[in-house]
């Protein structure tokens, strides 16, 4: 995917879109998006079957934890909203870490989620569910669209509008430009382990099956329910204006992505999950990042600034 773009010369306010996708770019997204889908969609089969052991179950958890942490810590949290500060080699590793989820390059996944932000579920945002408006069919189509759909959309959103930092960055944007060599490196380094530690092919080609493309998918389908179930159902205690909720089942999965009207009444906040009992694994990272001095100023949400956002209710009054 294209990311040698630089900040644009003309001056004023940029374009809320930018070129449109090249074939290749489009190919790549098909390829990234359907082959582990299918992988998912045979899994049943292959478990009920053969192939499934404790080592792929293991290998599993470990890079779905470790890509999903880089996109909700590091994608997400540093490079969109900047909830904490991070040296050079730490957001090199973030930018890897996230780029190994394989939902895209850095540059355009900040793009899209500041551009979501600014818009959030009015005309403009990429992906909301309540585009085609608020009837049965309409929310159908709409939900599609926030899943999936609009990933396939030709059009691009604006680097140099919603992401002028990250430009300016050479290291990040370096490191964005070889997204597809992490992509691959999550898909053949669970093969490489899991060959290595059964010391067969057998091992090697489960592990690339379960640790590398259901992984992948899961993941995928996970990330994305925020952008359609978190803006379709669930409970909204603080006030936003849009129609962003907190959904319990997703939180373990998400790393506390699911916490998402907590997230969209206080988008810099490092901590999503701000309520008694709200779990939320991203947090937890990035306290013991900043316990170890990796990470510093980090902007965690106070007891005064939660309750002042908390929509009133006769309990609260």
């Amino acid at each position: 995917m294209s990311q040698t773009a630089v900040l644009p010369d003309r001056p004023g306010p940029q374009p809320m879109m930018d070129e449109a996708k090249g074939w290749a770019e489009q190919l790549t997204l098909y390829v990234f998006v359907v082959v582990p889908f299918l992988a998912l969609v045979a899994a049943v089969p292959v478990a009920w079957g053969w192939g499934l052991g404790w080592l792929d179950v293991a290998l599993f958890v470990l890079f779905y934890f470790v890509t999903g942490h880089g996109i909700t810590v590091g994608y997400h949290r540093h490079f969109t909203h900047g909830s904490f500060r991070a040296p050079k080699p730490v957001r090199i590793l973030m930018a890897i870490l996230g780029s190994m989820a394989i939902q895209g390059p850095v540059l355009q996944w900040v793009a899209d989620h500041r551009r979501h932000h600014a818009f959030s579920d009015r005309d403009g945002d990429p992906h909301s569910p309540w585009r085609f408006g608020s009837t049965v069919p309409a929310l159908v189509k709409g939900l599609f669209h926030a899943h999936v759909g609009w990933l396939f959309e030709r059009d691009q959103t604006n680097r140099g509008r919603y992401a002028p930092d990250l430009l300016k960055d050479d290291a990040i944007r370096r490191t964005s430009g070889l997204f597809v060599l992490w992509a691959a490196l999550s898909l053949f380094l669970p093969a490489l382990l899991g060959g290595l530690l059964t010391w067969s092919w057998t091992g090697a080609l489960s592990a690339f099956f379960w640790a590398g493309l259901v992984r992948v998918c899961v993941l995928h389908h996970v990330t994305w329910s925020i952008n359609s179930i978190c803006h379709t159902i669930g409970q909204r205690p603080f006030a936003s204006r849009d129609k962003s909720a907190n959904f319990w089942p997703l939180a373990i999965l998400s790393m506390g992505e699911s916490w998402h009207n907590s997230h969209h009444a206080d988008p810099t906040a490092a901590r999503h999950g701000v309520l008694r009992g709200q779990l939320d694994s991203s947090a937890r990272v990035i306290r013991i990042a900043e316990k170890f001095g990796w990470i510093s100023d980090v902007k965690w949400p106070s007891a005064e600034r939660i309750a002042a956002k908390l929509v009133p209710t006769p309990e609260r009054a």
